[in-house]
């Protein structure tokens, strides 16, 4: 069994976003495998499921700690997405797995996740200007059971079919049936209602999948420090920050799943990041310093007018 670092520090940087968004593990840790490391895709997405498994329960420990979590929403979710997972694996199969039909649905998910991530950042600006904070705990909101299943049906469907993809789109649809939700929480819901749903995925990776447990094993060694770590920062860093780092992640998966290659999303990615921090610059203007009154502000405007003093002096 060999386990490769430059592996292990691609799968770390994957785990902290996960951590941080609860999105793009597939979406990123698979062609990373796939295209810079010149991993078989059957073997990447196997082996990939199997570490995910180990990876997200952790994430999902941390967000129940700082009590992120809604266990109402993980529960109506789970009921949705478990057998969905397996309606997709099967009608996988009737397809005879076929590569135009993944490929299909990967555009769509791709076009799907672009447009939420343009609907949450116009939304961001939107409750920026308006004043407006989506900060309400995922505790106090009432759930919606048929939407909330149908968000896992959804979900579970697209990971049977695809082993990927599942935590973004879930993200955008949760946002917009909830669309209160603090960013904390939502990431933690995510992450703990992606526990099951990755458990029966990891389930058929190692019955009928082609598991390189070499390849697992650097996996986990990167991820699950890292996740750790991403997770910690997304429960306890306020919802103005981790909000965008979701919809940059949502952003990158989408494009990776309309077919952009790796270096034209490189330099995508680059310029997104380029012109969100010019357009931030401007707006933050971080180098003006608001006055502030000091002691010796407070003395002047004390200080009797000097021509009373001239009067005083001359009497």
């Amino acid at each position: 069994m060999h386990v490769d670092p430059y592996i292990v520090l691609g799968s770390a940087i994957v785990g902290l976003l996960v951590g941080m968004t609860g999105a793009g593990g597939g979406a990123l840790m698979t062609p990373m495998l796939i295209l810079l490391f010149g991993v078989t895709p059957s073997t990447a997405i196997s082996s990939d499921l199997v570490a995910a498994f180990l990876m997200r329960p952790v994430g999902a420990a941390v967000h129940l700690r700082a009590g992120t979590v809604n266990l109402r929403l993980v529960r109506w979710m789970v009921i949705g997405s478990v057998p969905a997972a397996f309606l997709g694996a099967y009608l996988l199969h009737l397809l005879g797995h076929a590569k135009s039909a993944q490929d299909n649905i990967e555009v769509a998910l791709g076009i799907a996740l672009l447009v939420g991530a343009g609907a949450m950042a116009l939304r961001f600006v939107l409750d920026r200007r308006a004043g407006v904070a989506r900060t309400a705990k995922v505790v106090d909101l009432r759930p919606r059971p048929l939407a909330t299943i149908a968000i896992g049906v959804v979900g579970g469907v697209i990971v049977g079919m695809t082993s990927v993809g599942s935590g973004s789109l879930m993200i955008v649809l949760l946002l917009f049936v909830y669309p209160t939700i603090g960013a904390n929480q939502l990431v933690g819901t995510d992450l703990t209602q992606a526990v099951p749903l990755t458990l029966s995925a990891a389930l058929g990776a190692l019955v009928f999948g082609h598991v390189s447990f070499g390849l697992t094993a650097s996996l986990i060694i990167g991820s699950v420090p890292a996740v750790l770590v991403g997770s910690l920062l997304s429960s306890s860093v306020p919802d103005r920050y981790v909000r965008p780092a979701i919809a940059f992640v949502i952003f990158a998966s989408g494009l990776k799943y309309v077919g952009i290659g790796a270096t034209e999303l490189g330099w995508i990615l680059c310029g997104v990041l380029l012109v969100a921090g010019s357009a931030w610059l401007a707006y933050a203007r971080p180098w003006i310093r608001p006055a502030v009154a000091g002691p010796a502000h407070d003395a002047v405007l004390v200080d009797p007018p000097q021509d009373e003093l001239v009067g005083d002096r001359e009497t």
